[in-house]
């Protein structure tokens, strides 16, 4: 996984509304680059709600937000309407930004191990270097994690 002072990976990905979504758009600007395993369920839906209602605040900081996981753009898409969640959300079905973040691993839920995404935020600078990681997020809270560390 990488870690705080390494250079964001470049990526590329289609959000919920099939817009073609790059970090090159992004040089000079901050953004919040969220992973989560799987829209619509409990822990992501808190996550992504958080930060919509926090978008100001972290708009105010001067970041910019960016949700991926591996559900297709159909899937995304139903997410962002049915949450009115206004900003991207990348479907990275075959895990190519997953992988180069390293946010893929193994993980542990109701006693079986699996693989599957790591729930892991990265705070990326206006130079495209990694600010923060944080990956004990607090789904119901995670705006504040952000704006904490601030």
């Amino acid at each position: 996984m990488l870690e705080k002072g390494d250079k964001a990976p470049e990526f590329e990905g289609i959000d919920q509304n099939g817009k073609v979504i790059k970090s090159e758009e992004y040089k000079g600007k901050k953004y919040v680059l969220f992973f989560y395993p799987k829209a619509s369920t409990p822990g992501c839906t808190a996550e992504a709600c958080d930060l919509r209602d926090n978008e100001e605040a972290l708009k105010a900081k001067g970041y910019k937000i960016i949700g991926v996981s591996a559900d297709s753009v159909k899937r995304q898409k139903n997410f962002a309407t049915k949450y009115d969640l206004n900003y991207p959300l990348i479907a990275d079905e075959d895990k190519k930004i997953i992988e180069a973040f390293g946010v893929w691993g193994r993980k542990k839920f109701m006693g079986r191990e699996f693989d599957g995404i790591l729930r892991t935020t990265f705070l990326v600078d206006e130079n495209g270097i990694i600010e923060e990681v944080i990956n004990k997020v607090k789904t119901k809270e995670h705006a504040k994690q952000i704006l904490e560390l601030n």
